[in-house]
Parts: structure tokens; C-alpha cells; sequence
């Protein structure tokens, strides 16, 4: 998600030509992600940030996998229009309220006009706005308990994995270090250009399929952990995966060579693991009741 990042203008170009001329030929020319980016659209004279547009598929894919499994466990498959806006709204609150205390050293003018202004969103408070949202909804409907933090899990995954797609085709400056690896890409035409003659690493290419692999495997798993095991898997491996690619991509190094990212995906690796080692203390097994080794 956008987060204010600067642009690759103060960048050299050898980080993406250099590695060609070190091997003693011409380098090839910069890639772009797509050619070019699609910051936005044009739909009947309205311009749409095609961010937004994947956006707005993260939660629909989500609201469909939940439907599905709303189904599967015998509940109101109409629930599933109700949970996406509710997260959606503590969402959206989440991920701005995040991004201005985050940012609040560099923020200018008054706070309503900070909140309402600009742009700015980060994941991990639109995760706990999400989440503050969801309970509430689930103790109105009586629907609080393991089952609906299993669906949390893989439906946090698959759309984490779609939302990438949006990072990616917008170019909106998540993208990572500079790189002359074979498959680094240029975002000269993003939301967040880069510099010409200038590649990077294309770290929501990686989250995508990476976080879209986790999502497979939470979804085929779903009936065969004891409840709530999906979802301490989804803490675990959400964070591997964030703590990892943080190391491509440009957030600024806080503490001990590590980000605040990294940090945070620390803490939801260490909660998974301990969840997960509860479980196997107090029953012996991962397996739900009736599953076969």
C-alpha cells in the first residue's frame, strides 16, 4: 500500500546497469513492470486508481471463500456481504490511523485534514482495524469463536495475495531495492515512479505468489486441524513471509539491522508457534477428531 515513499530519482543507474557492465558487455535494457503501469483507468470519464480496483477484488474473493465455507459449516451464506463491509470500514480506519502515527513527525495542517487528506495506508493497522471490526460484528451475530478466526486466516491470505496484484500493476512504491537481478523491473510510469534506467526488485510479484501458495494450503487444511490451528499456521506463516521479504524490499532499518515490518512479522510468527505448541501440549495431536494420520 502507498506509504509515502520517495522516488528512486537520487538512485544511480548502475544498480540496475552496473551488473551487466561488471560482466564485461552492455547491459540490457530496464523492464518495465507492465508497459506501461496502469496507475488508473478510464471508465466512462471517471479516472480509477486500479490500486483501488484490486482493492476492492481482495474483498470480494474473500467474501466469496467465506461464503463457501459460511455454507460448509451450516451458517447464513449471506453473512459473508456483511463481514466483508464491516472489514472493509475497520479496515480502512486501521490502515490510515496506522500510517498517521507512523508518519506523524513529517504530517502538516490540522488532524481532521490528516485524516481525511492524502494518502497513506499500512497493512498491518488496516489488520488490527479489520479485526477490531470483525469481533464486534461476531459477538452481535454470535458467531465469535475459532471457526470464524480459521476463516480469518486463509481469507487474510488470499487477499493479501490479490491486493499485491494492485501494488504491482499501480506501482505504488512497494516495490523493492534497487537490483540487477535477471527478473528486476523498472516502475518509471507508477503512482511511485522510479528513476529511468533504474530496476528493483519486484517484491509484490513475490508476495503474491507467495501468500497465494499459503492461502492454497490454509483452504485445503481447513477441515483437517483442530479449530483454530488454520489461523495460528496463518500467523506463522504470514509472518515468515513478511519477515523475509523485507530484506528486498526499502522500509528503513530501525533496530539491529531488522525494519519495524519485520519486527512486527516477528510477533505474529512467535504467537503462531506458541499457539501452536499449546495445542500439542494439551492434546497431543494437530489433527481434528476423526482426521487419519
Amino acid at each position: 500500500m502507498p506509504s509515502g515513499r520517495p522516488r528512486f530519482d537520487d538512485v544511480e543507474v548502475g544498480a540496475g546497469a552496473g551488473a551487466g557492465n561488471l560482466l564485461g558487455r552492455e547491459a540490457p535494457p530496464p523492464r518495465d513492470s507492465l508497459r506501461p503501469v496502469l496507475e488508473s483507468v478510464d471508465v466512462l470519464g471517471l479516472s480509477i486508481k486500479t490500486f483501488g480496483v484490486f482493492f476492492a477484488l481482495s474483498f470480494l474473493a474473500w467474501g466469496a471463500l467465506t461464503s463457501r465455507r459460511l455454507r460448509e459449516l451450516g451458517k447464513p451464506a449471506e453473512w459473508a456481504t456483511e463481514m466483508v463491509f464491516v472489514a472493509i470500514a475497520g479496515g480502512l480506519v486501521g490502515a490510515r490511523l496506522y500510517y498517521l502515527v507512523q508518519n506523524s513527525a513529517s504530517l502538516h495542517g490540522s488532524l481532521l485534514a490528516n485524516i481525511f487528506g492524502g494518502s497513506g495506508l499500512v497493512w498491518y493497522g488496516g489488520l488490527l482495524g479489520g479485526a477490531v471490526a470483525m469481533i464486534a460484528w461476531a459477538r452481535w451475530r454470535g458467531f465469535l469463536g475459532l471457526a470464524l478466526l480459521d476463516m480469518a486466516g486463509y481469507g487474510l491470505a488470499l487477499g493479501y495475495a490479490v491486493g499485491r496484484i494492485g501494488c504491482q500493476v499501480s506501482g505504488d512504491g512497494d516495490y523493492g531495492k534497487a537490483s540487477g537481478l535477471p527478473w528486476a523491473m523498472g516502475y518509471p510510469h507508477g503512482a511511485v515512479p522510479t528513476a529511468p534506467g533504474v530496476t528493483v526488485q519486484p517484491t509484490p510479484i513475490y508476495e503474491t505468489l507467495s501468500m497465494g501458495l499459503v492461502a492454497f494450503g490454509l483452504w485445503r487444511l481447513r477441515d483437517r486441524l483442530r479449530p483454530g490451528l488454520v489461523f495460528a499456521l496463518y500467523l506463522v506463516l504470514a509472518g515468515l513471509e513478511r519477515f523475509l521479504v523485507e530484506f528486498a524490499r526499502r522500509n528503513e532499518v530501525v533496530l539491529g539491522g531488522l525494519t519495524a515490518p519485520q519486527f512486527e512479522s516477528l510477533g505474529l510468527l512467535v504467537a503462531g508457534l506458541i499457539w501452536i505448541g499449546v495445542v500439542v501440549s494439551r492434546t497431543g495431536s494437530l489433527r481434528a477428531e476423526g482426521v487419519p494420520a
